[in-house]
């Protein structure tokens, strides 16, 4: 087999961490099933690489935790010791994650996850990570590489002029997210080395929690939108899914990680949740899709009418940035709000090479359908067209029953 793609359990975003613990802590016996979309055409068909993926994944699942690795982890003041021995006794079962061609599409990838959540919600950014850089590795490394320094180095010089302009009232803040979609493990490593030397106090953090260990970071995250779909299942009524899952992220957390995200169901229906109570007790939103000057205009009217003041939030962009589209984001808000930004692909896959938008979303949980709707068109994804029919009446959603 080639060199393997994962080589550390914590090779993965923080969030993963963050959300399983909440899970272990309160719904340990959730099942739950995930489905693969690649949402462009590959320049070659992914159907090429099923075997290897296959074969990665059974390296894959033979890792461990070390004991470095959850000594790092356990440091952080928000993970529990009870949930540190759970992931010393942890290694991820092959039998809950299968890959194939389908029948009806010969040239794409079928990677199916399904079993106890705890097992399942593990595999996502290693499983995206292993079709990534499966992938391009049948493009020339060499020439890929030297593009991707020439670029890294065209960004860093692009802050270096950005942050010659005047002072406003924030600082301008940028982290790594790019574990799932990046070039190769290796690449990314050394673009997130890189902005740890040269372009400090500005890039502080990174989501991947073997690099912040590797490199003296900060590890950035909360919640992806599977915890929130998840409580779409847990017992509640539907409508209050959202409140269910912020309450019990704020009985788990206690002031920490306190950065909600607004789009499972759209930011407007969100924001019709998020009331006093959650508005004072999380510290701030993360948008993730639609048009990010009208989600953060939203957000600061929304906590305006809460008679909360904005410069007390922060405003977290995270959805198909670049260093051009955050300097003009914070040029629009950073009087008036702090603001903080996650880019993604931009920083671990701009290598000339047109990058797989690749996801794996929670289809179901405890064997009835969740959704995610999205404020963008295209970016969700739900197998039951009479669920999202459902939670869009519910929600009022555009196109539900009004």
């Amino acid at each position: 087999m080639t060199a393997p793609v994962i080589a550390s359990l914590l090779d993965t975003d923080l969030y993963k961490f963050t959300m399983m613990q909440e899970i272990l802590h309160h719904q340990p016996e959730a099942r739950a099933e995930y489905g693969f979309k690649c949402r462009n055409v590959p320049d070659v068909p992914l159907s090429r690489f099923a075997a290897e993926i296959d074969a990665q994944l059974d390296q894959l699942c033979t890792l461990r935790f070390t004991e470095d690795e959850l000594a790092f982890l356990g440091g952080l003041r928000f993970i529990r010791s009870d949930f540190i021995d759970f992931l010393r006794l942890f290694q991820l079962q092959r039998k809950f994650v299968s890959v194939s061609v389908p029948d009806d599409e010969p040239d794409g990838l079928r990677i199916q996850i399904k079993g106890p959540m705890l097992q399942c919600m593990l595999f996502e950014i290693y499983c995206l990570a292993i079709v990534n850089e499966v992938y391009f590795r049948h493009v020339d490394q060499a020439a890929a590489l030297a593009t991707g320094r020439e670029r890294l180095a065209a960004k860093i010089a692009l802050l270096r002029d950005f942050v010659a302009e005047p002072a406003r009232r924030f600082a301008f803040i940028f982290y790594d997210f790019g574990t799932r979609r990046r070039f190769s493990r290796a690449w990314h490593e050394e673009v997130v080395a890189t902005l740890a030397r040269e372009a400090q106090p500005y890039f502080r953090g990174t989501s991947n929690v073997l690099l912040a260990m590797r490199h003296g970071l900060v590890p950035i995250g909360t919640m992806a939108h599977e915890y929130l779909q998840a409580f779409q299942s847990f017992g509640s009524r539907l409508r209050d899914f959202q409140r269910n899952a912020l309450e019990h992220w704020v009985r788990e957390y206690r002031g920490d990680l306190g950065i909600a995200l607004t789009d499972v169901v759209g930011t407007d229906a969100f924001l019709r949740d998020f009331d006093l109570y959650f508005c004072k007790l999380f510290d701030g939103l993360r948008h993730d899709s639609g048009d990010p000057y009208a989600w953060g205009e939203k957000a600061i009217a929304h906590y305006r009418q809460m008679k909360i003041d904005p410069s007390t939030k922060q405003l977290v962009f995270s959805d198909g940035l670049d260093l051009p589209r955050a300097f003009g984001l914070y040029r629009h808000f950073a009087d008036r709000a702090p603001t903080s930004f996650g880019i993604g692909t931009n920083l671990s896959n701009d290598t000339g090479h047109t990058p797989l938008q690749i996801v794996i979303k929670l289809l179901y949980c405890n064997g009835q359908p969740v959704a995610k709707v999205s404020d963008t068109p295209g970016k969700g994804m739900c197998e039951d067209v009479n669920f999202l029919n459902y939670l869009g009446d519910v929600f009022s959603l555009p196109g539900g029953d009004q």
